[in-house]
C-alpha cells in the first residue's frame, strides 16, 4: 500500500533529485569549458525571456546636479527599451581620477535605489550608513569608485499608482512579474537588460573607465548581480551580497518574491553552475550566518561547487566568499578588499 505524501516541499524536493540539469558543468578542458559557457549563455538568456534585436536610443538627461562634500550626485534618466526609462543617480567622488573604476550598485527590496545613497524618506539624508543594505553605494564613493546606483524596475521611482499609494516601503515585483510571465519573459530578464543598458550609458560619460566596471548588490539586487555579469561579460568583477545559493535550498524551498523565478532553469542547471559563467572574470560572495532566506550551509556548497568550475579556468583566485555574523544584511568588508584587489 502506497504511504500518503501530503507535504509540498517532500514533493518539490522529489521533483528537483530527478530534474536533468542537462547543462551542469562537467568539463575537464579550458576550450571545452569555454563551448560549455557559451551553451549555457545563450540557454539562460533564452530562459529570461530574451533581449530585443536593437538596443533603443538611450536619450539620457540629467535632471539635477547636488553637491555634497565629498561627492558630486547626478540624477540621471536614460531609456533602457521603448516605455522603459531607467532611472539612477550616478556618484562622483570629488577627487575621482578620470577616468577610474567604476560599480554599478543595484538595491534590494525595499524603498529602492534611495536607500542605499543616504536618502531618507523625508527627503533628508542620513548622516551614517542605515538600514540593512547599509548605503553601499554611498560606501563604493567613499572608497573612491564612481558609482551609478540605479532604480530598479519595481520599486522606488519606478512602479505602479497602486504600490506608490500604498507607501514608500511597497514595491510593484508581484504584478509587474506576473506580467512578464505571461508574455513569456521573466522580471530578472528585464533587470538584467537594464544593467546591460546602464553599462551602454556609463560609456558615453568620459569620466569612466569602461575597462574597470564592477555591479554590486545586496538581495534582489544581488539576483540582478549575479545574473548581469554571468551574460554580461563587460562586468570585471561581481560582488553577489545575500543571494548567492543554491535553488534547492532557497528559492525552491523558501518563500521569495516572484522576482527570482526562472521557468525551466533547472532542466539546464544548479546556481553554482550559472556562476562558472563569470569565470576567469571576478565574483565575491558574502553571506550572514543568520540569512533566513539564504541558508549559509548551502551557500558555502555552492560556492565550493563554483571553486570546481573556476579551478578549471586557473581562476581560482577570482572567487571570493566572507561568511559573517549577523541576519541578511551588506557586510562589504572583505568585498571591498577584493574590488581593490580585482579593479
Amino acid at each position: 500500500m502506497s504511504q500518503d505524501c501530503l507535504d509540498t516541499l517532500a514533493f518539490s524536493h522529489a521533483m528537483y533529485d530527478h530534474a536533468s540539469r542537462a547543462m551542469a558543468f562537467q568539463a575537464a578542458a579550458t576550450a571545452d569549458a569555454e563551448r560549455w559557457q557559451r551553451d549555457l549563455r545563450a540557454k539562460l538568456v533564452e530562459l529570461l525571456g530574451g533581449f530585443p534585436d536593437e538596443r533603443c536610443e538611450l536619450l539620457p538627461r540629467v535632471t539635477e546636479t547636488r553637491e555634497f562634500s565629498t561627492y558630486t550626485r547626478e540624477t540621471v534618466l536614460f531609456q533602457s527599451r521603448p516605455n522603459m526609462t531607467v532611472f539612477g543617480y550616478l556618484l562622483l567622488p570629488k577627487d575621482f581620477e578620470k577616468p577610474s573604476p567604476t560599480i554599478l550598485c543595484l538595491h534590494g527590496h525595499g524603498r529602492g535605489v534611495d536607500d542605499i545613497v543616504g536618502i531618507q524618506e523625508d527627503g533628508t539624508m542620513r548622516t551614517e550608513y542605515g538600514e540593512y543594505q547599509n548605503d553601499f553605494a554611498l560606501q563604493c564613493v567613499d572608497r573612491g569608485y564612481a558609482a551609478l546606483a540605479i532604480e530598479q524596475f519595481g520599486f522606488g521611482h519606478r512602479r505602479d499608482d497602486a504600490a506608490c499609494q500604498r507607501g514608500a516601503g511597497n514595491s510593484s515585483c508581484l504584478p509587474a512579474s506576473g506580467a512578464a510571465f505571461l508574455l513569456g519573459e521573466t522580471m530578472i530578464g528585464w533587470r538584467v537588460y537594464d544593467a546591460m543598458r546602464s553599462l551602454d550609458y556609463l560609456s558615453t560619460r568620459p569620466e569612466i573607465d569602461m575597462n574597470r566596471i564592477g555591479v554590486m548588490g545586496i538581495s534582489g539586487g544581488g539576483t540582478t548581480t549575479f545574473y548581469s555579469a554571468a551574460i554580461d561579460e563587460r562586468f570585471k568583477v561581481a560582488v553577489v551580497s545575500g543571494y548567492f545559493n543554491t535553488f534547492r535550498d532557497s528559492i525552491l524551498s523558501i518563500n521569495h518574491c516572484i522576482d527570482n523565478y526562472i521557468p525551466g532553469i533547472l532542466k539546464h542547471a544548479e546556481m553554482y553552475d550559472i556562476a562558472g559563467l563569470i569565470a576567469p572574470r571576478a565574483m565575491f560572495v558574502e553571506s550572514g550566518t543568520e540569512d533566513t532566506i539564504f541558508p549559509i550551509d548551502a551557500t558555502r556548497f555552492a560556492f565550493d561547487q563554483a571553486q570546481k568550475i573556476f579551478r578549471v579556468f586557473n581562476a581560482e583566485d577570482q572567487l571570493g566568499l566572507e561568511v559573517f555574523d549577523a541576519a541578511h544584511s551588506f557586510h562589504g568588508v572583505g568585498a571591498f578588499e577584493f574590488l581593490n584587489q580585482k579593479l
